[in-house]
């Protein structure tokens, strides 16, 4: 019998006294999908959901008795989350699905096991360990969890149909756990239902594909995503750009201990063009901070192969870090793929690495005067101040921004008198 019992999170005393709170008097309770699967994969266990035959209010009524917070997340659809020792652990009632439209269900809470795991989405999510730890498998997981196959539960289309997200899903789990290639029958009715994804909200949809890009290496769940028209059908933008880059982009983070950045990987797919992800910003609802990252990164100019360091902490002050850090790591990434054999490619790494460096740890100066000084000096309010204060800025860059606020000052009056 396959067992987690001996693994850390599962001896956990707040993991076993929430067990043995809803499996005493009739209840039953057990540990469901992910943390089982990982345990099971050797992945660490981040997060604890309980799957019980009890209904919701039942829950709350013994957390309650029990002197555990509990808080009705999405209690009507049987999930109530048990907060204890600073940690939220949910808590879902054992359900079916008895409507669904391919966006939302209508569930019915039930005591039926099999009847609960046939209504999640892959083999390897639908996996549950009882109270001494022992592993259930309802739907042959324990298999695909070996092969590290993912694969629909039952038909696959059907499942699809249940819910539209679940193609994303589908890739984004291969990207995870997956090995070789993906599940035939699963790959092709993701292929043909991808039109439906335009029927889910924005949001669902980023969400789940920022999930996939934060995998360690999404390459080749993007590789069959593009082959099966999924990716075109949520990223248009990347059709004919390509997801090439992407191999050599996470070589590069692997090798330089970058930190996996979706919107970065993202940025390896798409056309450096204002408009085009600015519509994408928008289609998908990316938060500001997300939308002006791209925005930056379209609008900020690589910087030559010849600029100097000088030059470059011009471009630096002129246009942010924000961009100028895309730009260098995705040319980095594509040069370091090259270097092997190729001795331009190799002294351009280099560069861009120490460009890199340089962009890392950069701090822009704050010029000297503002627009309160160039009226004090009898420049009249109005556009000649943003003129004059402009004039004097570019002045301070092309000096290298060394002259201090009494050398702009005179020059500032030296403005002044010879206009007047």
């Amino acid at each position: 019998m396959t067992s987690v019992a001996g693994e850390t999170w599962f001896r956990d005393a707040a993991v076993q006294r929430i067990l043995a709170l809803l499996n005493a008097d009739g209840g039953e309770a057990r540990v469901a999908g992910g943390a089982v699967r990982n345990a099971l994969m050797g992945i660490a266990v981040a997060d604890v959901d309980i799957a019980t035959t009890l209904r919701p209010e039942v829950v709350v009524e013994r957390a309650s008795g029990a002197g555990i917070k509990a808080v009705p997340t999405g209690i009507e659809h049987g999930t109530v989350t048990l907060v204890l020792d600073g940690r939220g652990f949910e808590v879902t009632t054992l359900r079916r699905d008895i409507e669904t439209d391919g966006r939302h269900a209508v569930v019915e809470f039930g005591t039926d096991w099999k009847a609960d795991a046939e209504r999640r989405d892959l083999t390897i999510n639908a996996l549950y360990a009882d109270m001494r730890g022992e592993v259930i498998d309802l739907v042959e997981g324990l298999k695909d969890i070996s092969s590290r196959t993912v694969r629909f539960i039952g038909d696959a289309s059907q499942r699809i149909a249940e819910d539209h997200l679940r193609i994303l899903r589908f890739f984004r789990f291969f990207a995870y756990y997956g090995s070789g290639r993906p599940d035939a029958d699963g790959l092709r009715a993701c292929a043909r239902a991808k039109e439906k994804l335009s029927s889910l909200s924005a949001e669902r949809v980023w969400t789940e594909t920022k999930k996939l890009l934060a995998a360690p290496d999404p390459s080749r769940a993007l590789l069959w995503m593009r082959q099966s028209g999924v990716l075109t059908q949520i990223l248009p933008e990347s059709e004919k750009w390509g997801i090439d880059g992407i191999h050599s982009l996470v070589a590069a983070e692997k090798s330089l201990g970058w930190k996996a950045e979706p919107l970065l990987r993202l940025s390896a797919m798409v056309p450096p063009d204002g408009q085009r992800l600015e519509a994408l910003a928008k289609r998908l609802r990316l938060s500001n901070a997300d939308a002006l990252k791209l925005e930056r990164w379209a609008s900020t100019p690589m910087p030559p192969d010849e600029v100097t360091d000088v030059g470059f902490t011009r471009l630096l002050y002129r246009h942010g870090t924000d961009g100028i850090l895309t730009r260098i790591k995705l040319a980095l990434a594509s040069a370091r793929a090259a270097v092997e054999g190729d001795p331009v490619a190799m002294r351009k790494s280099a560069r861009l690495s120490q460009l890199l460096t340089t962009a890392e740890n950069y701090v822009k100066p704050n010029f000297p005067l503002s627009g309160a000084d160039v009226v004090a000096a009898g420049v009249p309010a109005g556009k000649r101040v943003g003129e004059v204060l402009k004039e004097l800025e570019e002045f301070w860059i092309s000096r290298n921004f060394l002259p201090e606020r009494p050398e702009l000052a005179a020059r500032l009056e030296t403005m002044v008198s010879e206009k007047n």
